[in-house]
């Protein structure tokens, strides 16, 4: 079976832009259990650094990381269908 990989990249980029917008939410709406459970995430203390975000900052970021989510889908199929062939 062959993957369509423009449909896999669009796939892959709108699945990570719909988390990164949850995400974000989170963040502003919660943001000292956010910076908790980064912390614990990432094993360092998060809290003493602090958020910092603002609405151009959550669009840009959301819109680059989508765009390298929807390239890596894309890279992800090609090389799936070269295996598979």
């Amino acid at each position: 079976m062959k993957l369509n990989e423009k449909a896999f990249a669009l796939a892959c980029a709108a699945a990570f832009a719909i988390v990164w917008v949850v995400c974000s939410v989170l963040v502003m709406v919660m943001p000292d259990m956010m910076s908790g459970m980064t912390g614990n995430m990432l094993h360092t203390d998060w809290k003493s650094m602090g958020w910092h975000m603002s609405f151009i900052g959550v669009f840009i970021g959301g819109f680059l990381w989508a765009l390298l989510m929807g390239i890596t889908g894309w890279l992800i199929a090609k090389i799936y269908n070269m295996q598979s062939s």
